[in-house]
């Protein structure tokens, strides 16, 4: 299967962008104790967002701008658990149509990506640092969001989406009837999906204390 050739790191926008449905909503996970989330049968769960965050501020607090990098993404964990969802939907979604990425399509793009950049320490700062996108922290977390890229191509090419607004509408409406098959149930502490938005937004629940939540920034999808 051949497939556009874009950037790996580019994968947090068209989260933002193809995540845009009415198919998540602030439930609670009573049934679910521990997750963050839980997408069909597949559970997310609160250590997994944890330590993806802590890995990630730990490399923040590394660079010599770390006050900076942690100011302005305060949102972290919000935003992991989004992008959490979005994959594991995004997961059933290709499977459904038959896409596939092996390890080796993943290792392969990889390589592209760091002789686009010049080498890996400029592919783990441009993971850490993304334009509007999900900060990422380790070679493991690079690897999934890659995967998540691919995938998200392969789905496209799959079904004759093309990146304007109707291709888009193509992938939306793909992504909702994955989750209306398969369900998908947030935890309330991490907000609630306004789809109108295109993000998680702080749910109203009143044992929030206000301003404990910051909402996600919109990602331009460009």
């Amino acid at each position: 299967m051949k497939r556009r050739r874009t950037s790996a790191l580019s994968v947090s926008a068209a989260v933002a962008l193809l995540a845009a449905t009415p198919l998540l909503t602030g439930c609670s996970t009573d049934a679910h104790p521990g997750d963050a989330a839980v997408v069909g049968d597949q559970s997310i769960s609160l250590a997994t967002v944890q330590a993806r965050v802590d890995a990630v501020r730990d490399a923040q607090r590394d660079q010599p701008n770390a006050d900076e990098l942690i100011a302005t993404t305060a949102a972290l964990t919000q935003q992991t658990v989004n992008s959490l969802v979005y994959m594991q939907l995004l997961e059933q979604a290709a499977a459904d149509a038959g896409v596939e990425v092996t390890r080796r399509d993943v290792q392969e793009e990889r390589a592209n990506v760091v002789a686009n950049l010049g080498g890996e320490e400029q592919l783990r700062q441009a993971a850490l640092m993304p334009q509007g996108g999900v900060p990422l922290a380790g070679d493991e977390q690079i690897d999934e969001t890659i995967r998540s890229q691919l995938l998200f191509q392969g789905l496209a090419q799959r079904i004759g989406a093309d990146m304007d607004p109707n291709g888009q509408q193509l992938l939306i409406d793909e992504l909702t009837r994955t989750a209306e098959r398969v369900g998908v149930d947030v935890n309330p502490r991490y907000g609630e999906w306004d789809a109108r938005q295109v993000m998680l937004v702080a749910a109203d629940e009143p044992w929030l204390r206000a301003g404990e939540q910051a909402e996600l920034p919109v990602v331009d999808p460009a």
